[in-house]
């Protein structure tokens, strides 16, 4: 069973963004960071900080963005509900019992087209993504 956390510190998107793997639809923006969880755990400052094992690392984090670009807050903001809710249903249908890949850290950035794209077009956005950064395996990208 695949657990999915949220990014909340700073650091976590810079990394996500130093990956330097992303995948651009018109409705959002996805870079993705695969994470050595056993090295997180074992060594290094975060894992001091964090003091987690390997049972309690979720599989998947998720972080959400939105820069002014994309509106005034109201429209940020609703882009950020709109992409979150896309992501956590996507993820529901794609790994229903599943595992991921391996662990990774997503990042989620909005787009001015995310706040009037329909809703469906911004789930096939996420869901193509997700198979062409490897973060599921191709035949679970495709929709049902």
């Amino acid at each position: 069973m695949t657990r999915i956390g949220r990014l909340k510190r700073r650091a976590e998107f810079l990394a996500a963004a130093a990956a330097n793997r992303k995948w651009v639809a018109p409705g959002l923006v996805l870079q993705a960071h695969a994470r050595d969880v056993a090295r997180e755990v074992t060594g290094g400052a975060a894992a001091a900080t964090t003091a987690h094992s390997t049972m309690t690392q979720p599989d998947l984090r998720l972080g959400f963005t939105a820069s002014r670009k994309v509106g005034n807050a109201v429209l940020r903001n609703r882009a950020k509900r709109r992409l979150r809710a896309a992501a956590t249903e996507t993820l529901r249908e794609i790994l229903d019992g599943q595992a991921v890949t391996a662990a990774a850290d997503l990042v989620l950035i909005a787009r001015p087209a995310t706040i009037n794209r329909d809703y469906r077009s911004l789930k096939q956005d996420f869901r193509r993504g997700l198979s062409k950064l490897g973060v599921i395996a191709a035949a679970a990208g495709t929709p049902r």
